[in-house]
C-alpha cells in the first residue's frame, strides 16, 4: 500500500530530547530458569504535555510493561523514564491507572471506592466537596444509581466505570488507561470516549492509553504508537492523527484520511508483524 508519508514516520533509534514525558533508551528483562526474556528493546518515546496517546500492539508486545514503568510499579532494566525531568521510581498521584482488571476494594462501595482516592488526592477539601467530587464522577458513568452497591453487586462493565471514575475524580497530570473500555457494551464505550474525551479537553491531563480497537485509538488521540512483536519488542512506528479537535465521530469518519490511516495500522499489525501461527 502506499506510504502516508506526511502522518506516519518511523520510531528514532537515538534517545529522545527532555519533555514533560521522556521513555529514554529502555529496555526491560525478566530472569527465567531458561535464560534471560526481554520483553521491551530500546524504547524511546517522548510525550508533550497535555497530548493523548494511544497504543497498540500484539498480545506480549510489552505495552502493559511499559506504561507499568511510567506508572512506577516496573523499574526499566536500562534507560530511564521522566516526568518533568524527574526519573520515575515509584507510584505517585501525577499518575493515576485505569488497570484491566479493575482493582476495586470488594467491601467498599463504589462510592466509597472513589471517594477513598478523592480523599487521599484532595485531603484539604471539604467532607461535602469531596463528596460532590465522587458523585459527579460517578454521573458521569452512568453509575448514580449503583453508588451504594459493592464490586460483587456490579458486573463486570460496571466495575470498570467505577475505575475509571476514581482515576479520573483526582485529576492526575498523567492518566494510564490499559484497555478501560474493553469490558463495556458497544453504546457504552462510545458514551465514555466521548465523555472522556471533554474532560481531556478542560483540563489537558496527558493520557497513556492502550487498546487493541483501532477506530477507538483514532478517535481519541493526538498519536498513536504501533508497537513490534515480542520479545524484544519496540516502537516500530507512529502515526501522526491529523483530525482537528474538538472532534465529531460521524465527520471523522467521512474523512478519506481516517481510512488510509486505519488501513496503514491494519497492514502494520495484520501483515507486517502479524503473529506467526505456527
Amino acid at each position: 500500500m502506499q506510504t502516508l508519508n506526511t502522518q506516519t514516520r518511523p520510531a528514532k533509534p537515538s534517545a529522545p530530547p527532555a519533555s514533560f514525558l521522556a521513555i529514554e533508551n529502555v529496555s526491560k528483562v525478566y530472569p527465567t530458569p531458561k535464560g534471560d526474556y526481554t520483553v521491551l528493546e530500546g524504547v524511546n518515546l517522548t510525550v508533550r504535555e497535555g497530548e493523548f496517546i494511544c497504543m497498540i500492539g500484539h498480545s506480549g508486545c510489552g505495552k502493559t510493561t511499559l506504561l507499568n514503568m511510567v506508572s512506577g510499579f516496573a523499574q526499566p532494566t536500562d534507560g530511564k523514564v521522566q516526568l518533568q525531568e524527574q526519573i520515575i521510581t515509584k507510584p505517585g498521584p501525577d499518575r493515576m491507572v485505569v488497570f484491566q482488571n479493575y482493582c476495586l476494594l470488594p467491601w467498599k462501595t463504589a462510592f466509597e471506592n472513589v471517594y477513598l482516592a478523592v480523599n487521599a488526592a484532595h485531603s484539604q477539601k471539604s467532607k461535602a466537596e469531596k463528596t460532590a467530587i465522587v458523585l459527579e464522577h460517578l454521573e458521569l458513568v452512568g453509575l448514580t444509581e449503583a453508588a451504594q452497591k459493592r464490586p460483587h453487586q456490579l458486573s463486570g462493565g460496571m466495575k470498570q466505570r467505577v475505575a475509571i471514575a476514581r482515576a479520573l475524580a483526582i485529576r492526575p497530570q498523567v492518566l494510564i488507561m490499559d484497555e478501560p473500555f474493553g469490558a463495556l457494551d458497544a453504546i457504552t464505550k462510545e458514551e465514555l470516549q466521548e465523555e472522556l474525551l471533554k474532560i481531556w479537553q478542560d483540563h489537558r491531563c496527558t493520557v497513556l492509553m492502550i487498546t487493541h480497537d483501532i477506530d477507538e485509538a483514532l478517535f481519541l488521540s493526538d498519536r498513536l504508537v504501533m508497537m513490534t512483536n515480542g520479545p524484544a519488542a519496540k516502537i516500530g512506528e507512529i502515526l501522526d492523527i491529523p483530525f482537528a479537535r474538538p472532534r465529531n465521530r460521524s465527520r471523522i469518519m467521512e474523512d478519506p484520511h481516517y481510512y488510509e490511516l486505519r488501513n496503514h495500522a491494519l497492514d502494520f499489525l495484520y501483515r507486517r508483524y502479524a503473529h506467526d501461527d505456527e
